[in-house]
């Protein structure tokens, strides 16, 4: 029975943990709130901030990749095994080694990239688009940083710490902020504001990596990069991140090529488009970049305090029974997390499309960010929120595969589902009630069609024990969805009728509207789901029970 009773303390153990990451998430999503609160309101949206979000995503789009994908996917397994059966000594010295060969291949690439940007730039440097080439000069070199500071954080989740690698986050903004007031209250050039704004990112990348240092050495982990002696655990890790990137990083994948696309068809670049010989005017707007960044923010919240703090705390939950063939407990608590993602995806969606103008007035309305760029955004998240659902369980899904040691077969799906964003994107983008919404509209049909492939998949490999109560469990979520909605709706109406239709009223009058009804609805329909968040039961359907030895 011990060994039974080992196996639900340690699901209590990471499944709490799931709860730290999300409030220590909260705390850093409503930071970056605060933060494009001030930037929308600071620079507006145009043809310039266009330029300087797509440079942006660019290192985004490898913080996303690499810490809360390919990379730990590929390190936690090796890891978590290397520490259960070697002990901590090994497990060091290939945290050391993975260190020292991600440094330096890195170090390489960007010196590459910013050796190809600089000839580009000098080509030309009074076209319209070398302002761009500037922006991700400066901000390249947080890639190195910030997948350094995903490895070291990957390893303290193996080991316990979860704080420091969920709060790191934290610093970008602050940073930002900071230059954010120096840009604005300096500088009246547009464009040179924007270039010192930029310089963020880098400057963020040093204060991480430091703090990193400081708690690695505290629980007794190098911080200092080392290549001998090699590990015999390096080449696995090596030769399983490359076919995750894709499947794992397919969400950020469509979002960076969504970000290039918007900016090749739209206004920022030119007034038209020759397509089979004929001229065409630009299908999307100067400032539909900065509109689908704000949009993508408010989706990313709830994905970021709730999906991904979840599959950050299960993975390596996942790992250690997959490395102690226990696939009972495994099953279990595959099976847990997808229905605690969709139960917590689904209602997120829903709020979202329906709050979304009083939403994105709240945040980002004001200043040099007009009605209209309101409105715009607005429509970009209510395309996000028909997705919430996959983007949040998909997580889950693909490390419960990761952790089965198989990439295939997320690489597979997820090669075919990149080309089907691409096309829609490229079709989308014509219809006129859908324009710039295009890009949550597709990544909301890829992500679906992903998680509902490789489910299917998943059941074949675990069994069908691992969407046991599934179906029941979604459609409770998606009635109690249903009840939110129209209590959000309600409260909506009321409060404009009663003369409080300001966004700050309407948001907290409909949140506390909507939590209410989904929770009341939720206990009426008997959802498990609740008491295993709340962490009030420990049953069959919460935690899951304790399995006879």
């Amino acid at each position: 029975m011990t060994g039974s009773t080992d196996s639900h303390s340690e699901r209590r153990h990471f499944f709490a943990a799931a709860k730290l990451i999300a409030a220590i998430t909260v705390a850093s999503r409503v930071g970056g709130l605060v933060r494009d609160m001030l930037l929308s309101r600071f620079f507006g949206a145009s043809g310039l901030t266009s330029f300087f979000w797509t440079a942006w995503s660019i290192p985004n789009f490898f913080r996303r990749l690499f810490g809360e994908g390919a990379l730990s996917a590929a390190f936690v397994p090796v890891f978590s095994e290397t520490l259960e059966r070697n002990g901590r000594p090994a497990a060091a010295a290939l945290l050391a080694n993975v260190l020292a060969l991600l440094a330096l291949l890195l170090s390489v690439l960007c010196v590459l990239i910013e050796i190809g940007l600089l000839a580009a730039y000098l080509r030309d440097p009074e076209a319209q688009g070398a302002i761009i080439l500037r922006f991700i000069a400066i901000v390249m070199p947080f890639m190195v940083t910030i997948c350094l500071v995903a490895l070291g954080s990957a390893a303290l989740n193996c080991v316990g710490h979860f704080a420091y690698p969920a709060a790191a986050p934290i610093l970008l903004n602050v940073v930002t902020i900071a230059m954010a007031l120096v840009a604005w209250g300096l500088f009246d050039d547009p464009a040179t504001q924007l270039t010192v704004l930029a310089w963020s990112m880098p400057l963020t990348g040093a204060v991480q990596a430091a703090g990193l240092i400081w708690v690695l050495r505290a629980h007794n982990l190098p911080y200092f990069p080392k290549l001998r002696p090699l590990q015999p655990g390096v080449k696995r890790i090596l030769l399983s991140m490359a076919p995750m990137m894709i499947p794992l990083g397919i969400l950020q994948i469509n979002a960076l090529v969504d970000k290039f696309v918007a900016l090749l068809f739209s206004g920022a670049v030119g007034d038209g488009i020759t397509l089979m010989g004929r001229t065409l005017a630009r299908p999307l707007e100067a400032g539909a970049v900065t509109w689908m960044n704000y949009g993508e923010r408010l989706y990313q919240f709830p994905m970021g305090v709730l999906a991904i703090s979840l599959a950050t705390a299960v993975f390596p939950l996942f790992s250690r029974y997959k490395a102690r063939d226990d696939m009972a407990n495994l099953r279990l608590s595959v099976n847990q997390a997808i229905r605690l993602a969709i139960f917590e995806g689904l209602p997120s969606g829903v709020w979202l499309m329906v709050l979304a103008g009083p939403l994105v007035a709240l945040l980002f309305g004001g200043g040099d960010y007009g009605a209209e760029d309101v409105r715009q955004t607005a429509h970009v998240v209510w395309f996000y929120g028909l997705g919430m659902w996959a983007f949040c369980s998909q997580h889950i899904v693909l490390r419960a595969f990761y952790a089965l040691d198989d990439r295939r077969t997320p690489l597979t799906v997820a090669c075919s589902l990149v080309a089907v964003n691409f096309l829609l994107n490229l079709v989308l983008i014509w219809i006129p009630a859908v324009r710039h919404g295009a890009f949550g509209l597709s990544s909301s049909i890829t992500q679906g069609l992903n998680m509902a492939i490789l489910t299917l998949i998943l059941r074949r490999r675990l069994g069908p024990g691992v969407l046991k109560d599934l179906l029941p469990s979604v459609v409770r979520t998606a009635i109690a969805a249903a009840v939110m909605a129209l209590a959000v709706h309600g409260a909506r109406v009321a409060l404009t009728a009663c003369g409080l239709g300001r966004p700050l009223w309407v948001v907290l009058g409909a949140v506390a509207a909507g939590v209410a009804a989904f929770a009341a609805t939720s206990c009426l329909l008997r959802a498990p789901e609740v008491g295993e968040l709340l962490g009030l039961r420990r049953s069959a359907r919460g935690l899951p029970v304790q399995l006879k030895s």
